[in-house]
């Protein structure tokens, strides 16, 4: 007879605490996330709880309005507990007189959404497993809830956008993505203005596949290109072809749709993340920087064809071996365009001078995407006359596949 192991399911107190709002996700109205989490903080001891969401100037955590919430002045990312937390997506602890202020990151996968704070009396081991938890659940729940409600957007917007920019920013995949082997941020300034720029990626078993476009123009006619562009991109991506026949597709696109007088630069790569293959077809783009040990390496230069959608030959796919830690810096032209009347422009050589400048202190991808262009932009004279696009992505290598086993 087999042996007949008994396994206790009986429910403890964090299951029954997570599982309330497990069981209660799939119909509960995105108004009432902001109070069960409330309700939920207290049942473990905790008060004062606030929800801050960042900007999509990536300059503020913004707190989200709500019962129960506390809700108080936006908090800057570069110098408070909560953008540490936020940008570094760990837990910062900051004691009070009256117990201890917890700002716990929300991510959802690995994309930070914004930041849980709270307080409790004291803190023990139990009480960071339970609450970090906590913060996964209620990160999946806005990001989930998003799409069904103006409120988190809302809460995000500190200016007028226009309407290119709001097609744009619902284009677009996670800002960040990260596993073992690799991760990826990207910004786009200026946040609220945005037209013709955009990037997309997607993991797909070992290929991680970008692709970033810059369309013609400032306007609304430059974010329906981009529409199209990045659409056609997704189509040809799933249809499993080389990025030579990718590109031709997107031509296709674009010119069938716009016709011989409207164009989109376009840069399509392919990263093996278990080898550190990289692959790329550049369609007017300038160069990606190849970054090694903090430091500008070179400028990974290839063959360039006509921008998509005016008929150009087949582009030539370039090549790079990349090695452990290695970070690839993707931008569009108006990084280094920006010029006053008259005067030269900004240029390749003080944008890889900045570069150097801010590897040395960023601490992570995100943070250094954002520093970049944040960085760039003051040193620009805080100018975007044109659309400015920067995209990173660190290669690390090894494999994922432990995460698919239980201890």
């Amino acid at each position: 007879m087999p042996r007949t192991v008994s396994v206790d399911r009986s429910e403890g107190f964090g299951e029954r605490l997570l599982g309330v709002l497990l069981d209660r996700a799939h119909q509960m109205p995105p108004q009432l996330i902001a109070p069960l989490i409330a309700e939920e903080v207290a049942s473990v001891g905790g008060r004062d709880v606030s929800i801050l969401l960042q900007d999509y100037e990536q300059m503020v955590m913004v707190p989200l309005p709500g019962r129960l919430l506390v809700v108080g002045e936006p908090e800057p990312i570069d110098d408070s507990p909560a953008g540490t937390a936020f940008l570094r997506a760990r837990t910062v602890e900051v004691p009070q007189a009256d117990g201890v202020r917890m700002y716990l990151p929300l991510l959802d996968g690995s994309d930070q959404v914004g930041v849980l704070a709270l307080t409790l009396e004291t803190v023990d081991d139990n009480d960071r497993r339970l609450l970090r938890r906590l913060a996964g659940l209620v990160a999946d729940m806005i990001v989930t809830k998003n799409a069904y409600t103006d409120q988190f957007f809302l809460a995000r917007r500190r200016a007028s956008m226009g309407v290119a920019a709001e097609i744009q920013w619902s284009l677009l995949p996670p800002l960040t993505m990260s596993c073992p082997q690799v991760e990826v941020a990207g910004i786009l300034e200026p946040a609220y203005q945005v037209a013709g720029d955009s990037f997309d990626y997607a993991l797909n078993d070992d290929i991680l596949h970008v692709a970033m476009i810059d369309a013609m123009g400032h306007d609304l006619d430059a974010a329906t290109m981009a529409t199209v562009a990045i659409g056609a991109y997704r189509h040809a991506r799933r249809a499993d072809i080389g990025l030579a026949e990718i590109y031709a597709f997107m031509d296709g696109a674009i010119a069938d749709q716009f016709g011989p007088d409207h164009f989109v630069t376009a840069q399509m790569m392919r990263l093996n993340v278990a080898t550190g293959h990289l692959q790329w077809v550049n369609a007017g783009h300038p160069a990606p920087l190849l970054i090694r040990d903090h430091t500008v390496v070179q400028q990974l230069e290839s063959p360039t064809t006509l921008p998509v959608g005016f008929g150009g030959d087949d582009p030539q796919v370039s090549e790079q071996m990349l090695q452990r830690g290695d970070r690839v810096l993707c931008f569009t032209d108006g990084l280094i365009e920006e010029h006053e009347t008259g005067a030269e422009q900004f240029g390749e050589k003080q944008l890889i001078d900045s570069v150097n400048r801010v590897e040395r202190t960023a601490p992570g991808v995100r943070a250094a995407a954002r520093a970049f262009s944040h960085t760039l932009k003051e040193e620009r004279g805080g100018n975007t006359s044109d659309d400015a696009t920067l995209f990173l992505i660190e290669w690390r290598g090894g494999t994922s596949d432990h995460l698919a086993t239980l201890d």
